[in-house]
C-alpha cells in the first residue's frame, strides 16, 4: 500500500442504512421535495427525510450496485442504501468515486433472480484511501476535471453519431420523395405476397445442430445476435427464408426488417416475396426502412402489444421506378452512403468505448495511489 494510505472496511468507516419507503399513492404531484428511489428521482413529496446530499447505492433489482447522488432536502426510499462517512476521515465525493471504480461492488451482491445488496455484505468490503483529507480532495479535483472533459467528449461523439444516422435518413427520404419520370405508386399487396412463419414448441427446439435439423429464425436472432441459436425439424419451403429474403417482425417491434440468415422462420415473423420481379429486394428494403414507413408500422395494434397484420402491411403504398436498372443504381447509391455512414458510426462508437476505458483507467490510477 502506498505511503500515507490506509485500509479499512466500509462498515468501520461509513454508516449504511435503508430509509423508510413511501408508496406511489403517498407521493404528491406538486410536492416541494424530490423522492429518490433505486435509480434516481421517482416522484415528489411534501416532506423530506434527508436535509443534505447523500450517496445512494441501488440495493435491489437489475441495476443493483448503481451509484446515485441525492439532492439536498429530499426523501430517500428504502430501495436505495444510504452510505455516508461516519466522521470527516473520508470526503463524501471521494467516497462516491470509490463506489464508481475503486471497489468491487459485485462482492456485496447476492441472488440471481432478484439481485440485492445487504448492509451486512456491504460492510465487509475493504477500501483504501489517503489518510489526508486534502489529498483526497486533490484526487477528487483531478477526477472532476478529467470526467467533465470526458463527459463533453462523449456528448460530442454521441451527437456526431446521431448526426450520422440523421444524414443517412435524410438521403434515404430524398430518394423516395424527389422521384422523376418512370416512377409509379402501388400498394405493397399488389406487388408482393406475405407468408407467416411456423410456431414450434420450445420443447421441440434444440440448442445444437443435428441430423434433420435446420436453423430456426426468431425475433431475437435479429435483435440480440446469434448467441442463442435454435434448431428444429424442417417443415418445408412454405416457412423457409433465404439470406436475401425480406423477413419482417409482426409483434412487439412491428416493421423491423431482418435479413442475412437462412432457415425456418417463427410465427411472429413473416416473409415478403415480390411478385413477377417488379422490384429488387434491396430496393424494397430501403423503401420500408424509411422513418415514416417504420413509424407507421410500429404504431399498429394495441399499445401493450404493437402488431401489424397482412392487411395493414399490404396497404403501404410503395413508390418505385419501373426500370430495374434504375432501382439497381439507387441501391448502389444508398449502399455507398450507408457504408460511409456505418464507417462514421464505427469511429464514434469506438471513441465512446475509448472514453469509457479512459474513465476506468483514471479511477484505477486514482485508487492505486498513482494519480
Amino acid at each position: 500500500m502506498k505511503t500515507g494510505w490506509k485500509s479499512n472496511t466500509l462498515g468501520n468507516t461509513c454508516d449504511m442504512y435503508q430509509p423508510k419507503t413511501i408508496s406511489g399513492k403517498e407521493m404528491v404531484d406538486d410536492g416541494a421535495y424530490p423522492v429518490f428511489g433505486a435509480n434516481g428521482i421517482i416522484g415528489r413529496y411534501d416532506k423530506y427525510n434527508h436535509e443534505e446530499t447523500q450517496l445512494l447505492i441501488t440495493c435491489r433489482g437489475a441495476t443493483c450496485g448503481s451509484v446515485n447522488i441525492s439532492s439536498p432536502k429530499s426523501w430517500i426510499t428504502g430501495n436505495a442504501m444510504v452510505v455516508r462517512p461516519k466522521t470527516k476521515e473520508i470526503d463524501l465525493t471521494f467516497l462516491e468515486y470509490l463506489f464508481r471504480g475503486g471497489i468491487d461492488i459485485s462482492k456485496a451482491i447476492t441472488g440471481t433472480a432478484q439481485p440485492q445488496i445487504t448492509q451486512t455484505n456491504l460492510s465487509k468490503i475493504q477500501i483504501f484511501y489517503p489518510e489526508s483529507i486534502s489529498e483526497q480532495r486533490r484526487i477528487v479535483a483531478i477526477l472532476d476535471q478529467a470526467f467533465a472533459g470526458i463527459a463533453t467528449a462523449k456528448a460530442n461523439a454521441e451527437q456526431n453519431l446521431k448526426n450520422a444516422r440523421a444524414l443517412f435518413e435524410s438521403h434515404l427520404q430524398s430518394v423516395f420523395t424527389e422521384r422523376g419520370e418512370g416512377w409509379v405508386e402501388k400498394p405493397l399487396n399488389s406487388i408482393a405476397e406475405f407468408s407467416q412463419g411456423i410456431q414450434v414448441a420450445l420443447g421441440d427446439q434444440r440448442k445444437k445442430p443435428g441430423e434433420g435439423l435446420v436453423r430456426f429464425i426468431r425475433i431475437v436472432d435479429y435483435t440480440q445476435g446469434t448467441d442463442n441459436v435454435r434448431y428444429v425439424k424442417n417443415h418445408g419451403k412454405k416457412y423457409w427464408a433465404d439470406k436475401a429474403d425480406i423477413v419482417m417482425v409482426r409483434y412487439g417491434t412491428p416493421g423491423l426488417i431482418g435479413r442475412g440468415i437462412e432457415g425456418l422462420i417463427a410465427n411472429n415473423l413473416f416473409k415478403i416475396s415480390i411478385l413477377n420481379k417488379q422490384l429488387i429486394n434491396d430496393f424494397l428494403v430501403y423503401f420500408l426502412s424509411q422513418r415514416s414507413i417504420q413509424g407507421y408500422l410500429r404504431n399498429q395494434g394495441a399499445l401493450a402489444m404493437p402488431a401489424i397484420t397482412f392487411k395493414q402491411l399490404g396497404g403501404v403504398v410503395v413508390t418505385y421506378p419501373t426500370e430495374i436498372e434504375k432501382q439497381k443504381s439507387i441501391v448502389l447509391l444508398l449502399d455507398s452512403i450507408d457504408d460511409e455512414t456505418q464507417r462514421l458510426k464505427n469511429i464514434y462508437q469506438q471513441k465512446l468505448v475509448a472514453l469509457d476505458d479512459l474513465k476506468k483507467s483514471l479511477l484505477n490510477q486514482a485508487f492505486s495511489g498513482n494519480l
